[in-house]
């Protein structure tokens, strides 16, 4: 009596999901795992006949479960605490803090990242006074103290140093903590990153200045490593420094051609509230300082963590350009720059060098 019980709650249980899931409508997307969810795949005799429909449906089903959301945290509590695994989903925490295991070093990911280093170098920047700041990813601070494993920082910074023998590399490592980090997502929050823009400009001869206005927004922001990790975590508040010169710039987005302010309001409605920092993933910003020195400008490369700390080096040029190669082919730079003669900075992650096949020829 209890098997057959037992037998007809199950049934029933799976009857009202079944149900559930094909009356609900399709969901977009996942806000918690700011990606797009699958839709229902094309029904053709063709995609019946080649399988492709049934694998482009069990993809659908997983992405469109009912209360998915809810039972991908109950799976990360009992894996993370009633199982003891020290991650989920390659996502760990430790005081509060979410960071993702960067292991092991990819030699072929480093060795193709300096690849398009040395080609930007040979296409644009022969004779130029080149800097490289290599920003290290929160487990340089975390990993140890967690018991995580991390990539050789050490090991990493020495080969970049002996092959890009081209640039005066910065070691921002001294000049960070854990704590210059949002505790949900991988960047780092600008009001703690002042010491490493201090040690940028004093490598490229320029001043931070002082900022009178600290911006606190209204909005929480629940970063990338809060919907990975599937787990309860405080949310970030994200802050912006601002002065008189900073709110005299404005940026111009040659991908679309629009213009907007330094710290862009219009990206508080967006899936990633770091866009407010010169609007979020763009291929060719052009940074316009009225009080800046005529004719001086600062060229950087680099990845999503040279949004929020590009303002807060900008007080001394005129003019700075923030290009971004996984967005446009290098090719087309020379179409929107000037090389010759200017300051230039590379600042990436090692998130990047890790996984940088994003990085385009």
């Amino acid at each position: 009596m209890k098997k057959t019980i037992s037998l007809i709650l199950v049934l029933a249980l799976w009857a009202s999901l079944t149900a559930f899931a094909w009356c609900k409508p399709p969901a977009a997307a996942s806000d918690a795992e700011r990606r797009p969810l699958e839709q229902f795949p094309e029904l053709s005799g063709e995609s019946l006949l080649s399988g492709q429909f049934m694998k482009d449906f069990a993809d659908y089903a997983v992405d469109q479960f009912p209360m998915r959301d809810r039972f991908r945290t109950l799976n990360a509590y009992l894996s993370y605490y009633l199982l003891g695994k020290k991650d989920n989903n390659g996502i760990y925490l430790h005081d509060g803090y979410a960071a993702k295991m960067e292991y092991p070093m990819d030699e072929l990911s480093i060795r193709n990242a300096i690849a398009r280093f040395n080609e930007l170098h040979e296409m644009y920047l022969t004779g130029c006074d080149v800097r490289f700041a290599l920003v290290p990813d929160k487990g340089c601070y975390l990993a140890e103290e967690a018991g995580a494993l991390s990539m050789d920082y050490d090991a990493l910074y020495a080969q970049m140093a002996a092959e890009l023998s081209w640039a005066e590399l910065i070691d921002l490592r001294p000049a960070l903590s854990i704590e210059s980090y949002y505790r949900t997502d991988t960047h780092w929050s600008q009001e703690a990153i002042v010491p490493a823009a201090e040690q940028i400009a004093a490598s490229l001869g320029v001043t931070v200045p002082e900022f009178d206005r600290i911006v606190t927004l209204e909005k929480p922001f629940y970063g990338v490593y809060y919907g990975q990790a599937a787990l309860p975590m405080t949310p970030d508040r994200i802050h912006y420094l601002s002065n008189e010169v900073l709110e005299n710039c404005t940026v111009k987005c040659h991908d679309n051609g629009l213009e907007s302010e330094v710290y862009d309001m219009t990206k508080l409605q967006s899936r990633d509230l770091y866009d407010i920092f010169l609007s979020g993933g763009a291929a060719v910003l052009e940074i316009t300082n009225p009080a800046g020195e005529e004719g001086r400008e600062l060229i950087v490369f680099r990845d999503s963590f040279g949004s929020a700390i590009v303002p807060l080096l900008v007080h001394d040029y005129a003019k700075v350009w923030v290009l971004d190669t996984r967005y446009v082919s290098p090719a087309m730079l020379g179409q929107f720059v000037e090389f010759a003669g200017q300051d230039v900075l590379f600042l990436y992650s090692t998130l990047i060098l890790n996984s940088s096949s994003a990085l385009r020829k």
